[in-house]
């Protein structure tokens, strides 16, 4: 986990899944049926996902624990 890695916001990541109707760098749905994939740049990229899902939670459970703190 990078400290410099420039994680998306979730509304950016939203509006591409929007548009794209897939994850930013991973390969849609047409270009697998016509190029197919490689295994393993594939594992790469979701072991990637992985860590930005990772990210996300961290950020929204920050969120939760601050709203919880404001709320007393």
């Amino acid at each position: 986990f990078d400290e410099n890695y420039s994680l998306p916001s979730i509304s950016d990541l939203k509006n591409f899944v929007s548009a794209n109707k897939h994850l930013p760098g991973i390969p849609s749905s047409v270009e697998v049926k016509e190029q197919g994939i490689s295994v393993g740049d594939m594992q790469t990229k979701m072991m990637q996902k992985i860590e930005e899902l990772s990210l996300y939670i961290i950020q929204l459970q920050n969120e939760i624990d601050e709203l919880k703190t404001s709320k007393n």
